[in-house]
């Protein structure tokens, strides 16, 4: 049999009620010589009854719980495709997107990831707020990534395909990404080539509290996302000295993470101004004017009171 150009990886975990359509949405596209795979991370849900209908279609894996990076491990171990696009279950895809990414592939030969816009919607599918990620960010990116410890306008795990031979560079994600694994893709393949941005929407986010996007910012949250960032910070780094690449990410460079921790400690004004200069020279911001608006708000809305002075020492 013809080796396929693309394989289609979709990882689920509960999503019983969701991912029948994001299945609909591979079937449906415009280009052949696809495999589709889904590995269902051990839901406790109606996951396997909605999978089974769909057996003759895909291929379906069932593993015990191990989180994200594990069952994406899981499904690029069984498929065979030159490309490797990644779906979460719980989003779905335009019609054309595999065929938009085929063509970026084949047009940029040093490409290791490609990605495209995201529209984000409510849990209902109706759409809610503009395309991200707003700023695009294409070619050489470890500059940048080296300035900016790792952070960049990245796309989430629903609009990221990169090359096999990239992956088989890389590895298997790590399992410590139980459910970011999109932080490893976005934060190691822009070392391994070129990254090609494309502007289109073309998939849908859903935005519901069983993901990582929060509507408020409490202490726990800002906790989970700083040790999140620093255990990315040290994966990477631990990466790069593995295969003897000279770039290294510093925590000190990671704005985010700095605001986030003002937020729990509390900034006087000095702080306050501190913290709105170094934003304004943020490398992990290439856009001018959102880097401008971004660090005014974030260190403007910064009070003299933390949510939380405990922090623990995994988040310090």
């Amino acid at each position: 049999m013809e080796r396929p150009a693309v394989s289609v990886l979709i990882n689920n975990y509960n999503y019983a009620r969701f991912v029948g359509r994001a299945i609909e949405s591979v079937l449906s596209q415009d280009v052949g010589n696809v495999e589709i795979i889904v590995v269902d991370d051990g839901s406790t849900d109606q996951s396997r009854s909605v999978l089974e209908a769909y057996d003759s279609q895909v291929k379906v894996i069932f593993q015990e719980n191990a989180g994200q990076a594990a069952a994406i491990n899981t499904a690029v171990a069984s498929s065979t495709g030159e490309i490797l696009c990644f779906l979460d279950a719980d989003d779905w895809w335009a019609p054309g997107k595999l065929s938009a990414i085929a063509a970026a592939f084949r047009a940029n030969p040093q490409a290791s990831l490609v990605y495209h816009r995201l529209q984000p919607t409510l849990v209902d599918g109706t759409p809610t707020s503009k395309p991200i990620p707003r700023t695009l960010c294409s070619g050489a990116l470890s500059p940048l990534l080296t300035r900016s410890a790792g952070w960049w306008p990245f796309p989430m795990t629903s609009a990221v395909a990169v090359r096999r031979s990239a992956w088989n560079f890389a590895g298997n994600i790590p399992e410590q990404f139980r459910i970011s694994a999109d932080a490893w893709l976005v934060g190691i393949y822009p070392f391994l080539g070129d990254v090609v941005a494309m502007p289109d929407p073309l998939g849908f986010y859903r935005i519901h509290n069983n993901n990582w996007y929060r509507s408020t910012e409490d202490a726990a949250t800002l906790r989970r996302r700083m040790t999140h960032w620093q255990h990315t910070v040290e994966a990477t780094n631990l990466f790069l000295s593995a295969h003897e690449m000279s770039a290294r990410l510093h925590l000190t460079d990671h704005h985010p993470y700095r605001i986030a921790s003002a937020k729990l400690q509390g900034a006087d004004v000095r702080t306050r101004f501190k913290l709105a200069v170094e934003g304004l020279f943020f490398a992990g911001e290439p856009n001018l004017l959102r880097r401008t608006r971004d660090s005014l708000r974030s260190a403007g809305g910064l009070s003299r009171f933390g949510l939380d002075v405990g922090l623990s020492e995994a988040a310090k």
